[in-house]
């Protein structure tokens, strides 16, 4: 697994500012006020944080970070204060409402506060709620795209979402939803064959139901399914089925979160172009 101090030695620490961060730190100056920046983590590998991500958090002052936030990330912002806001399906050590008031609180007082989340922020991360607070209170923020699980961890499986004459499209849906609701907001009947490939996050759990789902509404059950769980680590592992019994081997294998599901037919493709299971090394920190 790459170290994070190869990636973040690719912007030197005296690089000039993006124009994104210009105009939020000309913003915080305005108002005396600090900033927050919503960063995403990237998938899992800490290799796959962007550089303005490092960047951001070599300067922070606070850093509220998530569960599925590698922990050698944190390095990279030694003096900086930590605060864990993990959520697991079943337990939120903090309630949002809590997370928005610390972003505001924090920024208020006149300090750097980087929102450290996992994937992207702005796919089922709750960032967009987070950046609406932020634009609620008048607290100057930015966000800085990550690498999303939904596109990184099938690649690291082996599995292109698209593939000419295989898939041309591709749709990313969650497969965790409030209890409260009572019917879902996933629309099961038209994805089932609307679209070629199909990624459901936070899904595992809820897999009987996704698979029974799928298969009333037209999707044939001999179609392929992946379910890969910490995607990008070297702890990935990959399971592989059909959707007519995929439920039963996942059962089987015990499989907990986080899981990314991949159902379509481009999970054939795995056999041939499966790079990251066997090495466990990406190939450049292999050399």
């Amino acid at each position: 697994m790459r170290p994070v101090v190869r990636a973040a030695g690719r912007r030197g620490a005296g690089a000039p500012p993006s124009e994104a961060s210009e105009r939020v730190i000309r913003a915080a100056g305005r108002r005396g006020a600090g900033t927050v920046a919503l960063v995403g983590a990237g998938p899992g590998d800490p290799g796959l944080m962007t550089v303005r991500g490092l960047e951001l958090l070599r300067r922070a002052h606070v850093v509220v970070y998530d569960r599925l936030v590698d922990p050698r990330l944190l390095d990279a912002a030694p003096r900086a204060r930590r605060i864990f806001a993990g959520k697991a399906s079943d337990h939120h050590t903090l309630p949002q409402e809590r997370i928005n008031a610390l972003l505001i609180m924090h920024a208020r007082r006149g300090r750097r506060v980087v929102r450290l989340k996992g994937g992207d922020p702005f796919v089922f991360g709750r960032g967009g709620e987070e950046a609406d607070a932020l634009a609620r209170a008048g607290i100057p923020f930015e966000v800085v795209p990550g690498v999303s699980s939904a596109v990184a961890v099938p690649a690291y499986a082996g599995i292109p979402l698209t593939h000419r004459g295989v898939a041309s499209s591709f749709a990313v849906v969650t497969g965790h939803e409030e209890a409260c609701k009572r019917e879902s907001s996933v629309d099961w009947s038209r994805l089932a064959r609307a679209v070629d490939t199909l990624v459901v996050l936070m899904g595992v759990k809820s897999l009987p139901r996704i698979v029974r789902e799928l298969i009333e509404h037209g999707r044939p059950a001999a179609t392929p399914v992946a379910l890969v769980r910490w995607g990008t680590t070297n702890v990935q592992e990959t399971i592989t089925g059909t959707l007519g019994d995929i439920a039963a081997l996942a059962a089987r294998a015990r499989l907990e979160p986080p899981v990314v599901i991949v159902i379509g037919e481009v999970v054939a493709l795995r056999d041939r172009l499966q790079w990251f299971d066997d090495n466990r090394v990406p190939m450049e920190v292999a050399q």
